[in-house]
């Protein structure tokens, strides 16, 4: 498939900050203490990076004055349940933030911080994040003849990498803003999530690398002959179906893409995040370089994911002796 960068930005923000709201979530339930401040800050950047996706969103749309439609067909469309899931999401956010920022009209002698977050919306709030990655991932495993999505590991990626990238970005926030205590208690679950997404990445590759196609160039073209061997790509000029359904680029650019994803994606972040532990919760740059590795390397993941899928009319318009 050809990879949209819209498409990329959103599930990659998105998903980030859904992974940032469940550390913050998780946190609360569990009584970690953390000021009101830090829970504000957290919050508002959450919020930001998913209207910064919602609105990445609206770049992929031909007519983007009709989103709303796409709300329509929620019965049976995926796309449609996360057009729905979304807002409501961020709605939620917006009102944790609101719930934080109103601690401060109470007085000092009310409860203050994230550890006061009422649990029914912290509960709210994990149960959406999980909603919406589940309808996120499955517009894409939902399509049975795009071997390389259909499969459950598709929700398992999309699911464990944007806890690992929000838990990281977490953990990050928590060193900058002196939140000793959230970040011993989420450090360690941040390098656990990372090195499960990793694995489970790693298990995907594998398995659309060792994939038998259902589809042949013989059910392609209808021709039974068992020595087919096609020489031209099946159009005589350019179309939607030579654009949109195919990457373009070249097997080296496609390896180096791979290299990006498990050296930047994931290896090196597990690295910093181990050097932060050794250097202690007094360094923020250890783990703010590691957002910053982990940026590029989880858009080169998810332009492999789109870029890997193997369109069934690629066998007919693009593939050439």
């Amino acid at each position: 498939m050809n990879p949209a960068f819209s498409v990329i930005s959103f599930t990659l923000v998105a998903g980030a900050a859904q992974g940032l709201v469940v550390a913050l979530a998780c946190a609360a339930l569990a009584g970690v203490p953390a000021g009101r401040g830090f829970g504000l800050v957290a919050l508002g950047l959450a919020l930001a990076m998913l209207v910064v996706g919602l609105g990445a969103s609206f770049l992929h749309l031909g007519r983007p004055e009709r989103a709303w439609r796409a709300a329509a067909m929620w019965r049976t469309s995926w796309l449609s349940r996360e057009v729905i899931v979304l807002p409501v999401f961020m709605a939620l956010v917006a009102l944790w933030w609101a719930v934080l920022w109103l601690q401060g009209a109470r007085g000092a002698g009310a409860p203050q911080g994230l550890a006061a977050t009422p649990a029914p919306l912290a509960a709210a709030a994990l149960g959406l994040a999980g909603l919406l990655w589940l309808c996120t991932a499955q517009i894409y495993a939902c399509l049975r003849f795009i071997q390389e999505w259909a499969h459950p590991l598709t929700l398992v990626n999309y699911t464990l990498i944007g806890l690992a990238s929000g838990c990281v970005l977490a953990c990050a926030l928590a060193a900058s803003l002196g939140e000793r205590a959230l970040l011993a208690a989420a450090a360690p679950w941040a390098l656990t999530v990372t090195f499960a997404a990793w694995a489970a990445r790693t298990a995907a590759l594998l398995r659309n690398a060792g994939l038998k196609l259902k589809s042949t160039a013989q059910s392609a073209t209808g021709i039974r002959s068992p020595r087919l061997v096609q020489k031209s790509m099946g159009m005589s000029a350019g179309a939607f179906n030579t654009r949109e359904f195919f990457h373009r680029a070249s097997a080296v650019a496609v390896q180096r893409v791979r290299w990006a994803l498990h050296g930047l994606g994931f290896a090196l972040p597990a690295a910093l995040m181990l050097a932060a532990a050794q250097v202690g919760s007094g360094h923020a740059a250890w783990w703010w370089l590691a957002v910053a590795a982990q940026v590029p390397g989880l858009l080169a993941e998810r332009w492999l994911f789109f870029a890997q899928a193997r369109h069934p009319q690629n066998l007919y318009y693009q593939t050439v002796s």
